[in-house]
């Protein structure tokens, strides 16, 4: 029997940031002559603790309680600062930890850590991944790089990973692109983007992190342009192509923009940086990707923003529903400048337009300007990048999706890291201030069996089970209709909601929250909420709020609790609509046809495989809901490696 009572308050854990490490010191000899005599005696006792629990074939082995953690790694967890000692953003997933100092490690076991891994988005068959690098279509395939450590589950040791799709839903993986082993990359071959030249041939800029930690822009070129996979690169002899200008620090100088051509046949790129807290967008023009020049001014800056990362430059256009080339301009477009921000990993976007004679774009809407107003996803999903896709006349959005559980609980299960479903993205006419987000059509080809529930009524304070089977691969597609009379007799009020800093779906109102729990098991003991909260102002105007709340999402003590949302635009006419797709650990949620996007990263320990379950829900206090719905479960794609490679990443 599934429990209608109204939802009640339950305890969040959070975590805490992590804290840099501590600078090395020369140390006097007393000192380390103790410290020798610690690791001594450690590491006696780390070999009686071997010799007693120790398996012969290396493998891992489970305690008692079916867990992979022992004694030792159920003591406080010690996050560690990973990325911006080198010149980075944080990329250690334990920013939440320093919140609650006593953190202990969760003791998850094998059957846990699997169910985490995703059916049907993009990831390598092991090891850590980040930002997404150079997507292109060439010659009948989708290629995609990817920031790769070859080594652990962890950040470092940064290369080019590489995989190749006919439909960017099965992916095959291929040999490492491109690996640090040059003066100029050897500290990291980082993020970068591709060009489509007019005659087929692809140039590849990339920054590399030096021997001495100073960022620059290299190129790098396939060794065979008839080779439909590019397997082989070539890095120019005479890399780095560009330093850092002055008055840039070593350390803010990085990730190219892919290259459009102006009236004057010249190429032009942007490079993100800061000066001081303003970050800035750097702008080149080229003729042939060797030889650069600096144009006066910048192509934006907001102060107050800090370092802009992974900078994307690209037109949408206004009639139209087609994605444009990156070169194209003209009236009847727009340019969106998308900036991730160093200091709180969130990728901002604003629309405006550009003024290619100096080399400048100016936001339509200052208020809602880069790093200050919209953004891609208000989730964990971060320095996205977007590419033209010419077979299909569309742009398409890639995000790295990181992890929000412990780095222990990533280094047990071998992995940290996916990437989100590729999006196509397309101006909103409607509201003229936002992009819409939608999943690529391809995504549709892995349905299988599908369910349909029409106007569902959920009363106020109850909860109505779904019968969908397993709940843990699914696409969603749902709308909600509210009670037109509890709309009106509701009084108006000073609308001060908030879904990050709400209590969640416990925060009762008059007209929400209401939507759906997603993986939730049967006594509702873990859940993921996915709901609309509608508030009316004192002005009589409805404010609608998108909101994801992972408090309830796991009984686990070592992962990220947050909830995250923001408004959500809704029309004149329009229902309150939305997308889930729920993918293991991951769910991806679009309200209104993309205007408002929420990703978020799930760990749950009970509604996991066949006990995952899905719910509709209302916790309004006065307002009963209609939903209708259509649900699909989903297939699992095919990702792995390329028949006959060899070369193993």
């Amino acid at each position: 029997m599934v429990d209608t009572r109204p939802f009640l308050p339950v305890s969040s854990h959070a975590g805490s940031d992590p804290t840099g490490p501590s600078e090395n010191r020369r140390k006097p000899m007393k000192l380390q002559l103790s410290i020798f005599f610690v690791l001594l005696t450690v590491g006696f006792f780390a070999a009686l603790l071997t010799s007693n629990n120790g398996s012969d074939n290396g493998f891992v082995k489970e305690n008692e309680h079916g867990s992979l953690a022992s004694p030792s790694s159920e003591k406080q967890l010690r996050p560690v600062s990973r990325g911006p000692a080198v010149g980075v953003s944080e990329k250690s997933n334990r920013l939440f930890a320093k919140d609650n100092e006593n953190q202990l490690a969760y003791p998850w076991n094998n059957s846990m850590l699997s169910w985490q891994r995703t059916a049907f988005h993009f990831q390598p068959e092991k090891n850590w991944m980040n930002d997404p690098n150079g997507p292109l279509f060439y010659k009948g395939w989708y290629h995609f790089f990817y920031q790769y450590n070859p080594h652990a589950a962890v950040w470092g040791d940064i290369v080019w990973g590489h995989a190749v799709s006919k439909d960017l839903i099965h992916w095959l993986h291929l040999p490492l692109a491109m690996v640090a082993d040059q003066w100029y990359d050897k500290n990291g071959v980082w993020t970068g983007s591709a060009t489509i030249l007019p005659d087929g041939k692809v140039v590849m800029l990339y920054t590399g992190s030096t021997t001495e930690n100073v960022q620059v822009q290299n190129l790098a070129y396939p060794a065979d342009h008839s080779d439909p996979l590019l397997i082989n690169w070539v890095k120019y002899s005479g890399n780095p192509v560009l330093v850092p200008p002055p008055g840039i620090l070593d350390k803010d100088f990085r990730d190219p923009t892919t290259a459009w051509l102006t009236s004057e046949g010249k190429w032009r790129i942007t490079i993100g940086s800061k000066i001081n807290k303003t970050g800035i967008a750097l702008v080149y023009d080229t003729k042939d990707f060797i030889n650069y020049e600096l144009l006066d001014g910048v192509l934006h800056a907001v102060p107050g923003t800090g370092m802009w990362e992974c900078v994307d430059f690209f037109p949408v256009s206004k009639t139209e529903e087609n994605g444009l080339d990156t070169s194209v301009n003209g009236p009847s477009v727009k340019h969106v400048v998308k900036a991730s921000l160093d200091d709180d990993r969130h990728d901002y976007y604003s629309i405006g337009t550009y003024h290619e004679k100096n080399g400048t774009w100016i936001p339509d809407e200052p208020k809602i300007d880069v790093g200050i107003g919209l953004r891609y996803d208000y989730g964990i999903y971060y320095a996205a990048k977007t590419f033209y896709d010419q077979n299909k006349n569309r742009r398409v959005l890639w995000g790295w999706i990181g992890e929000s559980d412990s780095e222990a609980a990533d280094m047990q299960k071998g992995w940290a890291s996916v990437q989100s479903i590729p999006r196509t993205i397309l101006f909103d006419k409607k509201t003229g201030t936002h992009l819409l987000q939608w999943p690529v059509e391809e995504i549709e080809s892995l349905r299988l069996k599908s369910y349909e529930f029409n106007q569902v009524k959920v009363q106020a304070g109850s909860v109505v089970p779904l019968d969908v089977g397993p709940a843990t691969q699914l696409d969603i597609i749902a709308e909600f209709e509210i009670d037109k009379e509890a709309l009106e007799k509701t009084t108006g009020s000073n609308v001060t909601f908030s879904c990050s800093s709400s209590g969640g779906t416990i925060e009762r109102g008059a007209l929400g929250p209401f939507g759906l729990l997603v993986l939730a098991d049967d006594s509702l003991s873990e859940q993921t909420p996915v709901y609309f909260y509608i508030a009316k102002g004192s002005d009589g105007k409805l404010k609608t709020f998108f909101c994801n709340d992972q408090s309830r999402s796991s009984v686990a003590s070592d992962v990220n609790k947050r909830i995250y949302g923001n408004l959500v635009p809704v029309l004149e006419g329009e229902k309150l609509s939305l997308r889930v797709l729920v993918d293991h650990s991951i769910v991806e949620s679009f309200a209104q046809g993309g205007r408002t996007v929420i990703t978020s990263r799930v760990y749950p320990t009970k509604a996991i495989y066949g006990a995952a379950k899905l719910f509709l829900f209302n916790n309004a206090t006065e307002a009963s809901v209609s939903a209708s719905l259509r649900i699909w479960q989903m297939n699992s794609a095919f990702i792995r490696p390329y028949p006959n490679n060899k070369e193993s990443q």
